[in-house]
């Protein structure tokens, strides 16, 4: 790969001026990097907001009976909880900020094809969350259907439902504008010499994820639109009263809602395929396998909605269909790990916090998976559908998988993303805090979940109080180490020591510039002429 001079006019994009100063000209970028800070900002406050409610969830969940709240309020924090995390921290996460960041870097570009509809897509992601946001203090009062939004309750429940629908509505058209943008950026704006088999395998799976958000995104916005119009005009879509099948329902949400598993998880595993080789010194194992088994989790990942809905009421053809379905789609997810591990596999490795938290996603992503699969199976599905078995599954693949990945790519780009580092000791101590605080918190919902302790609930029996009593313990661990992470990288951007180029001897493009980059990250066109994994 070409080597990428530093230009001597050079100006970090950090501290450009340009028309607009001060808030106004992050507010008014249409540079990249910019967005992809602010993308950030938005989105780690929402995420401490999504933390503090789901730790007063755990408050509740100490002991039997009420806690700290009542029912209806549990309903509600647990809803507000799930519409944080989902539609406005994990589905925009990776892609909107370490996308938007580095793939136009990755790919020899000065910036995206749309940059004016990048910043739009901003503007959207936060009128849309402060409709969320709104939705919990309007007169009719929070949302307590769940994130799920199901009917029929969610069309006569008295609730502010209207504005949380519309709210995810309009962040939809946000992840709709991304993909649309990566994909062209993709096509158009690869540097001379670089084609689809020699881009590095972050873009790759960023590819995958923006066919996700173009495709299946429409389809959770008219489902939307049907529940809002349902509410207001009393047409019969879902509502059985009014002559509606609330299955229908399920069946529209899931089409989208399972590929959208996959705009969470694409991005994680391309940024723990950037780590893997950059850490161990070799190149990837398998480069056109694990390029390829992106765009088949895309492609298979839009036809297994129906494990959502064994118990709702289907056809046994239909459900040994979608079981088939689902252990298929597990087998290029296992070709990603195999690849991982075989690439660890005699390499020289440097065991830096941004190995560390990889290696903690693949330990995590391994449990979430396996247990995936057993929720793919009818039979077991039958017995645990519903159960804390399930809130723990999802949580060791959304949070163990797509944020422990975040925290990976965070501590392997920031001293690109700020040209300064941070310190490696406390943050090593906030990776161990978040592991152990993370297994504690979520593996015993497994347990309590086989038992058949049923998600969502309120109160339980009081033989799963030990159970609950040590997954709220893990609660307050791993917030402890979240703390601890979050001022470690906050103090690093702020003081930390300047970053060199290249601090962890990397080979792809972004390693190839000045720390910070420059508004235009090149200052000229760079010309690829061999493996983008070149550690020769």
């Amino acid at each position: 790969m070409s080597n990428v001079s530093a230009n001597s006019e050079y100006v970090s994009y950090l501290d450009h001026q340009g028309k607009y100063k001060g808030i106004m000209s992050w507010i008014m970028a249409t540079d990249h990097k910019r967005i992809a800070l602010l993308y950030m900002y938005s989105i780690m406050t929402f995420f401490i907001i999504g933390v503090v409610l789901g730790i007063m969830m755990k408050l509740e969940m100490l002991t039997p009976g009420e806690t700290i709240m009542k029912a209806k309020m549990y309903n509600s924090v647990f809803t507000l909880h799930g519409i944080l995390m989902i539609f406005m921290v994990v589905i925009p996460g990776l892609s909107a900020v370490f996308g938007n960041f580095f793939l136009p870097i990755h790919i020899g570009a000065k910036d995206v094809s749309f940059p004016k509809l990048n910043r739009f897509s901003w503007w959207i992601f936060v009128v849309g969350s402060i409709m969320a946001v709104l939705s919990q203090v309007l007169k009719d009062g929070p949302p307590d259907t769940g994130w799920t939004f199901y009917a029929p309750y969610s069309t006569t429940t008295s609730s502010n439902v209207i504005m949380a629908t519309a709210a995810a509505f309009v962040l939809g058209f946000s992840s709709i504008l991304t993909g649309l943008n990566f994909i062209v950026t993709i096509h158009q704006l690869r540097a001379p010499g670089m084609k689809f088999f020699n881009m590095p395998l972050f873009p790759w799976a960023l590819y995958a994820t923006a066919w996700i958000q173009l495709l299946a995104t429409p389809v959770i916005g008219i489902t939307l639109l049907m529940l809002i119009a349902e509410r207001a005009f009393h047409i019969g879509f879902f509502d059985p009263a009014l002559g509606g099948d609330p299955l229908l329902f399920q069946h529209l949400f899931w089409i989208y809602s399972h590929p959208a598993v996959y705009v969470m998880m694409l991005p994680a595993m391309g940024v723990i395929t950037e780590i893997i080789p950059t850490f161990c010194q070799r190149q990837i194992y398998g480069y056109k396998a694990v390029a390829v088994s992106s765009l088949a989790i895309a492609g298979v990942g839009f036809l297994v909605w129906g494990h959502h809905m064994y118990t709702s009421g289907m056809s046994d053809t239909a459900r040994w269909f979608f079981s088939l379905l689902t252990f298929i789609v597990a087998v290029p997810s296992a070709i990603k790990v195999f690849n991982w591990i075989t690439t660890m596999y005699k390499g020289s490795i440097d065991v830096k916090p941004p190995f560390l938290y990889a290696l903690a996603f693949i330990f995590l992503f391994i449990i979430g998976g396996t247990t995936g699969l057993l929720l793919g199976s009818v039979a077991t599905n039958v017995q645990v559908h519903d159960t804390s078995f399930v809130v723990a599954h999802f949580h060791y693949i959304i949070f163990g998988g797509m944020g422990f990945a975040f925290f990976a790519a965070i501590h392997y780009w920031l001293p690109k993303m700020y040209g300064k580092m941070y310190d490696f000791k406390m943050a090593n101590i906030g990776l161990v805090i978040n592991f152990i605080g993370f297994n504690l918190l979520y593996f015993p919902q497994f347990i309590i979940g086989i038992q058949g302790m049923p998600r969502r609930y309120f109160d339980y029996p009081a033989k799963f109080q030990p159970a609950q009593l040590v997954s709220s313990i893990g609660g307050f661990i791993l917030v402890t180490g979240l703390i601890i992470m979050i001022y470690t990288l906050v103090k690093g951007a702020r003081k930390g020591a300047p970053a060199p180029a290249n601090p962890w001897r990397g080979s792809t493009l972004e390693w190839q510039i000045p720390s910070p980059p420059s508004v235009e990250n090149f200052d000229e066109e760079p010309v690829i002429k061999e493996n983008p994994y070149d550690y020769k």
